[in-house]
């Protein structure tokens, strides 16, 4: 897929050695990447910050970049691509203010930076730079995901932001981004573009059309600003953006656009080229018309699972939301070949499905658990009113075409991911019960609270849930015994077993990893198997199991 391999912006050649002032400040917003997968910003952008070197593999090393572009050469391969059209377009005032200068310099000595975010932003920006012209707002406002996420749609701060537009849950509610167990619209590409729009015409109308300050609230909020002008107001002071008493990362914030806004407009001026991309449409909206299993989704596309995800990434689960937004975004050239496979399927091959027994002891959430959907879709496709069920009658279940691992972005997956990221010390779980808080599992474990939502891949002020697992990481002590916890893990006390484990129905790697407290590369490893592959119900597992952490 071309649109997805090509970088959109690569900053080359004769990247000037410059120094940067305290106001420099790279914040948890600031996001660079290993390919498409999230790295933790903060501890990339303290590497950054200080020039470490940093670890990362080049996707795009191989491409031969233009280096030593005349100025001619340069408009000439500007004349019909996105970012002539952006530069056209171009009206902010920029001065020579030294916070902007600093995060010019900033981002001229850090390429690779703005190499990873090119990448990742080619699918998006002529969609975007459509909606922004459509609604008469400075063209600007395109870089704004670079500032927030790095243009990472999957992108999620310690502070509950999400996103490409980084919106927290209310703000996100209030701008018309749903959020369910199935979909989360401040992922969703076009929720969240029209949702960001919609709140940068209010901060810009609350202000009385300075862009300056509206883009400051939007950082730190409204009332914050509003608070800072007052207060300059009352002392005699000016009340434009560059006078006003704000936040270290606010204050950094407008520089950092502005500093983006200045590269795009003259490259030349920093010796730099910039990658030549058409300015033409790459992705499409289809309207899928009721729900669908992003696997067949991606099979009539052509495309593969983990590529139909990154361009939908509002949907947690494995399918689309039963009740909307019935949408897709594909390339272009492949929906006349998914509308007519679309066409073809009847509505109950649209999932997949499977025919079950009422056990006695089930109920419509145990159920529902057992094969990760959600209780309102069992009653609605089984004609259920109410929560009773009787032992001995079947029900049919709408389940995941492909292993649950295959779903790589979905949020399960996402998580477990950030699970098995290694750390330092001994790696232990607890698992979420009647009346758990963060600070009191924190204390409990003699570990940082924050650290621990680090580690599971939440922001320390999101809800626990009963059953929750989470990975803590523990300091390696040599005389620390849990004898009486049985949710601590010891290696040092552990008994361990090799056992055989007959594959159930519902069963996927995941969720056999998490019932043994054992990784899935070692599931694989010891039997020899691909994630990627189905387990079949009645398959034997070879497993190595931690009695004392398993009881």
């Amino acid at each position: 897929m071309k649109y997805l391999l090509l970088p959109v912006v690569v900053l080359l050649a004769g990247c000037q050695s410059l120094s940067q002032s305290d106001d420099n400040t790279i914040t948890d917003n600031q996001i660079v990447e290993s390919q498409i997968e999230t790295v933790d910003p903060i501890e990339i952008n303290q590497a950054l910050l200080a020039d470490e070197s940093i670890n990362v593999t080049h996707p795009v090393a191989d491409i031969n970049f233009p280096i030593n572009n005349t100025l001619q050469d340069q408009k000439a391969i500007d004349k019909n691509n996105i970012w002539s059209r952006i530069r056209n377009q171009i009206t902010f005032d920029i001065p020579e203010e030294k916070r902007i200068v600093s995060q010019r310099n900033w981002y001229v000595r850090h390429p690779i930076h703005l190499k990873r975010v090119a990448k990742r932003a080619e699918p998006f920006l002529y969609y975007i730079i459509e909606e922004l012209e459509k609604n008469d707002m400075p063209i600007e406002l395109v870089l704004l995901p670079i500032v927030e996420s790095a243009f990472d749609p999957f992108a999620y701060s310690h502070g509950r932001a999400s996103g490409m537009w980084q919106f927290v849950p209310g703000t996100g509610k209030r701008f018309g981004m749903k959020q369910n167990w199935w979909y989360d619209g401040r992922r969703d590409v076009v929720a969240s573009t029209e949702g960001a729009i919609k709140y940068l015409k209010y901060l810009n109308e609350f202000f009385d059309g300075d862009w300056m300050l509206a883009l400051a609230a939007y950082n730190s909020g409204e009332g914050r600003v509003r608070k800072a002008v007052r207060k300059n107001k009352s002392l005699g002071k000016a009340t434009d953006f560059w006078s006003l008493d704000l936040p270290k990362e606010t204050r950094a914030y407008v520089p950092k656009l502005l500093a983006l806004a200045d590269i795009i407009k003259r490259p030349e001026a920093f010796n730099l080229s910039l990658y030549s991309i058409d300015n033409k449409r790459v992705l499409s909206q289809v309207d899928i018309k009721s729900q669908l299993d992003l696997a067949k989704a991606a099979t009539l596309a052509s495309l593969s699972l983990a590529e139909l995800q990154h361009l939908n990434p509002g949907f947690n689960r494995w399918a689309t939301d039963p009740n909307g937004p019935h949408r897709l975004l594909l390339p272009s050239h492949t929906v006349e070949k998914f509308e007519l496979g679309l066409s073809k399927l009847s509505k109950k091959e649209r999932l997949a499905w499977q025919r079950y027994k009422i056990k006695s002891g089930d109920n419509l959430g145990l159920i529902a658990n057992k094969f990760n959907t959600r209780v309102k879709l069992i009653q609605q496709v089984n004609n259920i009113k109410g929560n009773q069920i009787r032992a001995g009658k079947h029900l049919l279940i709408p389940v995941a075409a492909k292993s649950l691992d295959s779903y790589i972005f979905s949020q399960e997956q996402r998580v477990a991911k950030k699970q098995s990221r290694p750390q330092k010390g001994r790696k232990i779980f607890h698992t979420v019960k009647s009346g758990d808080n963060l600070w009191d599992i924190g204390r409990k474990y003699k570990v940082n609270s924050k650290s621990i939502a680090k580690w599971n891949g939440f922001a320390p002020r999101d809800t626990l849930k009963l059953g929750q697992k989470l990975v803590i990481w523990q300091k390696e002590t040599s005389k620390t015994t849990y004898a009486n916890n049985k949710s601590l893990h010891n290696v040092e006390n552990a008994i361990m077993r090799n056992i055989t484990y007959k594959v159930r129905s519902g069963d996927s790697f995941a969720r056999i990893a998490d019932k043994f407290n054992v990784l899935i590369s070692d599931i694989e490893r010891w039997n020899n198997l691909d994630r990627n592959k189905y387990l079949q119900p009645g398959q034997r597992l070879k497993l190595a199991v931690d009695v004392t952490n398993n009881i």
